[in-house]
């Protein structure tokens, strides 16, 4: 049986943020608490929570993912720029005070062994070609040159939680369902399918585009 290791944590609840294992997270710091939190956590590992805060139904999240700070910069009225990157995800066990700030007991989450990982890496690539072909035809629909980085996550969890982390619209619901599974193959299922969903609809448009395009050209316009 594995051994829980529980701490606790400073918390940051932010308005449907969702925050993932190595994404990157810029934040400006400017009320009295937070200030107090950003100091707490630098004197002691650079670590706090980021829970996604659901504005409409003001409930916070019981599973969020810690941030390192790995930047700071605080100007001479207190305020702070702060870069932090996305750790390991936790769970709420217990919150543990409401003033200056948030903070609770806290457990790590993983995700569970692989059985088959083979499949998961077949379901990984081809959660890669869907992503590529997405980039691909909303470069051809916007007319603009879209692409992917270089180091885009080979792994299966980590490209997991890069797409995951790399939704667009308002998402953040969405992002927190996947920031809670915690089966590598569930998550990219579930990615694959919304991916999979948008190349449908973005091959549609282009083709209704193309059609549109050779009609003026056959018409001289």
């Amino acid at each position: 049986m594995t051994e829980l290791s529980v701490r606790e944590l400073p918390l940051f609840p932010l308005p449907d943020v969702v925050l993932f294992p190595q994404e990157v997270l810029p934040l400006h710091i400017f009320e009295s608490r937070y200030r107090i939190m950003l100091q707490t956590a630098l004197e002691t590992d650079s670590r706090f929570g980021v829970v996604r805060w659901d504005p409409v139904n003001k409930i916070m999240s019981d599973i969020g993912c810690c941030a390192e700070i790995i930047k700071h910069q605080t100007s001479s009225d207190g305020r702070s720029n702060i870069v932090t990157l996305g750790q390991q995800r936790f769970r709420i066990l217990e919150i543990t005070r409401e003033a200056p700030f948030r903070s609770a007991m806290v457990t790590w989450i993983e995700d569970e062994q692989v059985d088959d990982p083979d499949q998961l890496l077949k379901l990984s690539k081809e959660v890669q070609a869907a992503l590529h072909d997405v980039v691909d035809l909303t470069g051809k629909l916007t007319g603009e040159d879209t692409y992917l980085p270089n180091d885009l996550p080979d792994l299966p969890r980590e490209l997991s939680f890069w797409i995951a982390g790399h939704l667009g619209g308002p998402v953040a619901s969405e992002q927190q369902h996947l920031l809670e599974l915690t089966s590598t193959k569930d998550r990219l299922q579930h990615e694959y399918e919304m991916l999979d969903d948008t190349r449908r609809q973005l091959a549609a448009r282009t083709a209704i585009k193309d059609t549109f395009s050779n009609f003026d050209k056959a018409n001289g316009q």
